[in-house]
């Protein structure tokens, strides 16, 4: 059953509220809290209050116990791979650093998952990736890049699918979370860099002719490019 609109926005608001409190600091490891607090502090129920506690138990992020209350955990208890936790840590965590991690981590699915896609990839799936392409060109040159940021989404989701592995795919939200971070926090020129967009078409042909260590090759050389711009406050897209 869904929740009325007003109560899905209190949900959504306490839920985003206590999560960059968490990933700031500002809610400190260990530190307690109640559901009582919480309700008053925060102007909602107590049954609002509960269910986002539950969400925030379910990442990880908090523990609930019997006469204990509502302890926040350490980071190293955190699901990292949650696409709320990335949004909130890139909102108000390092970063930098989670910008590095999310770097490293890419590197170590996506040139693997385009070889694994110049494998499998139906017709349908090239045709996707190529249009996507085209679409981040057209956009990338009128400098729309909300355009550009929702061509780039389809092109790495393809990608993901098209590998046929279904933990490769698990991933896309990830991928889309870091690439509408950068988007929104300001890491991106404002006109896309023409050599990562190449490099995206690279990739397709490369699926498209079935060639594994290209697009290995150039789902690397976009990472890793990325990953320089971002270090060096260039805001290159990937």
């Amino acid at each position: 059953m869904s929740m009325p609109s007003n109560v899905g926005a209190l949900h959504d608001s306490l839920l985003n509220s206590l999560g960059t409190g968490i990933v700031s600091g500002e809610l400190a490891a260990d530190q307690v809290l109640t559901l009582d607090r919480l309700s008053v502090e925060h102007e909602v129920s107590r049954s609002v209050a509960r269910e986002v506690i539950r969400v925030l138990e379910s990442m990880g992020m908090v523990e609930s116990r019997r006469r204990v209350g509502i302890t926040v955990l350490p980071s190293r208890n955190w699901n990292v791979f949650d696409p709320r936790l990335i949004r909130w840590r890139l909102q108000a965590g390092d970063r930098a650093a989670l910008l590095a991690s999310l770097s490293e981590l890419r590197r170590g699915f996506e040139p693997a998952a385009a070889a694994l896609a110049a494998r499998r990839a139906n017709p349908d799936q090239c045709r996707v990736l190529a249009a996507a392409v085209s679409d981040m060109v057209v956009h990338g040159r009128s400098g729309d890049l909300d355009a550009y940021l929702l061509a780039d989404k389809v092109f790495h989701r393809t990608l993901l699918a098209a590998s046929g592995n279904e933990m490769f795919r698990a991933l896309n939200d990830v991928v889309a979370e870091i690439l509408a971070g950068r988007t929104q926090h300001g890491l991106m020129p404002h006109t896309p860099n023409p050599a990562a967009i190449e490099l995206h078409d690279e990739v397709a042909r490369a699926i498209r002719l079935r060639d594994e260590d290209a697009a290995e090759r150039a789902m690397r050389a976009i990472i890793d490019e990325a990953a320089t711009a971002v270090t060096n406050g260039d805001g290159l897209d990937a």
